[in-house]
This record gives C-alpha cells, sequence and structure tokens, in this order.
C-alpha cells in the first residue's frame, strides 16, 4: 500500500506533466553547455574535438560553437556489455515515477529536492548544464531542464536528466563515472511547475549539439526502471537500437 506520502507525491505529479514537455539544457552565449561528440566505441574515453564551428541554432536556444558534429555510428550495440551494471538514478527511500509522460517516452521521476541522483550506469558525461535559463511561459525547447546532465553509457545508450538544483562537482564533458557514481541532486529548475522531480530520458547518442526532442526521451523507461529499483539488471540496448533503426533520429 503506498504511504500518504507517495500518494501526495503523484497527486502532485499529476499537474507536472504538461509542464515537463521537452526538457533539455540551454547553450547561450554566457553559460554555454558543454558538449563532447560520442566515441565510435561506447567503451572508449572519448576526447573533445580541437575544431569548433558555428552551427545553426535549435528552436527555443543559442548556439555559438560545439566540437564539430560526427555522423553516428552505423552499428550500434544491440547488448549490454558482459558486466555492465544498472542503477535506478534516484537514491531516496521514498521516490515515485509515472509509467507515462506527456507528449513522448520519457519519466518524471518524483522525489524530495536534494535527494541523491546517480548515474544509470558506467560511462561518460557528454553534456552539463549549470545554468537555469528558463522563462517561464516559453515555448517548448531547450531550455526547458534548467540544470542537467547526460552521459553515453557505455552500453551505447545516452542517459538524461533535468530539473537538477545543482550538478556535482567534477561532472564535465569527457569524466568518467561510474554505476551509481553521484550526478547531481534532485530539484525544479526549468519548466518544472514548482514540482521536485528528476525528468528522466533514454535515447540514441544521435550526435549533434542541440538534438533535445531525441535526448529528452524517445523510449519509455517505466520497464528499466520497475528492474533497476528491484535491483535487476534490465537493459534498454535492444529497445534504443530498434527506435534508432525505425526512426534514424528523427524525433
Amino acid at each position: 500500500m503506498l504511504s500518504l506520502r507517495t500518494l501526495s507525491v503523484l497527486t502532485v505529479a499529476a499537474f507536472s506533466l504538461a509542464a515537463c514537455g521537452s526538457p533539455g539544457d540551454a547553450p547561450t552565449t554566457t553559460s554555454a553547455p558543454q558538449f563532447l561528440e560520442p566515441s565510435r566505441s561506447a567503451s572508449a574515453v572519448p576526447t573533445p574535438s580541437p575544431a569548433a564551428t558555428p552551427e545553426k541554432a535549435p528552436a527555443g536556444g543559442t548556439v555559438t560553437s560545439s566540437a564539430t558534429p560526427k555522423k553516428t555510428p552505423s552499428k550500434a550495440p544491440r547488448t549490454a556489455p558482459a558486466g555492465l551494471r544498472y542503477a535506478f538514478p534516484v537514491k531516496a527511500s521514498n521516490v515515485a515515477f509515472h509509467p507515462t509522460h506527456a507528449k513522448y517516452p520519457a519519466t518524471d521521476i518524483f522525489a524530495d529536492c536534494g535527494e541523491t541522483v546517480v548515474a544509470t550506469t558506467s560511462g561518460v558525461v557528454l553534456e552539463v548544464s549549470r545554468k537555469d535559463q528558463y522563462v517561464k511561459g516559453a515555448p517548448d525547447g531547450p531550455l526547458n531542464g534548467g540544470l542537467s546532465v547526460s552521459i553515453l553509457g557505455d552500453d551505447g545508450v545516452r542517459y538524461y536528466g533535468s530539473h537538477l538544483s545543482k550538478v556535482q562537482t567534477g561532472i564535465k564533458v569527457g569524466a568518467r563515472v561510474k554505476t551509481g557514481q553521484q550526478l547531481g541532486k534532485v530539484g525544479r529548475t526549468g519548466n518544472a511547475n514548482n514540482v521536485c522531480h528528476l525528468h528522466y530520458g533514454i535515447s540514441p547518442p544521435c550526435a549533434e549539439t542541440g538534438d533535445w526532442k531525441v535526448r529528452r526521451g524517445v523510449v519509455w523507461p517505466a520497464p528499466f526502471l520497475k528492474s533497476w529499483r528491484a535491483k535487476g539488471n534490465k537493459s534498454p540496448v535492444a529497445t534504443v537500437a530498434k527506435w534508432k533503426k525505425a526512426h534514424n533520429c528523427k524525433a
């Protein structure tokens, strides 16, 4: 039976689903989120490209320069590497999440502000947004996520969390992270409707700065979250590969 606290969280959560429509981090001229193109080997540590070129700004955000975009590796892994472990992305005693989400496949994980957000699996940090520049009432776009982090797991899958209240010191582009390592803290930055939660998305690393429509989530996380919460190790690799093949990174 759900506790009164959990029921309260779920009730408040229902009002936040529409607000959490299109989270993403926000490149700007003053605080550009760092981005690192994924390497062709998911297990290798990528290094930033020395070349920087102007690129077209995505709707709702401004891009000045970034590492030169590369084509997504054509052969994504279909299974997780042997021995790879997964962890539920919020470390707290009282957590609730929805099996569905408004507008696109993702989920909102509800917990108190300040609870610990951890890396789903081992991998490399792709993007970090440390400044909340969302303007209330603005159209959906890459500013919605407020403070956020995305990582490229060693399984070749991208894991994205936003609305953080804090990004942990040392979490920067190119940094290696381990399963369960702290990335930040639950918050309500960006378009979170003033509700403490972690927006959580799973996607292929389509490798273009500002691909927020993919990064925000393209496959339903709930089956995997249920497994990880129960200390299982269900992998999203095959599901993500199937989506990518069917959609060619178009969300």
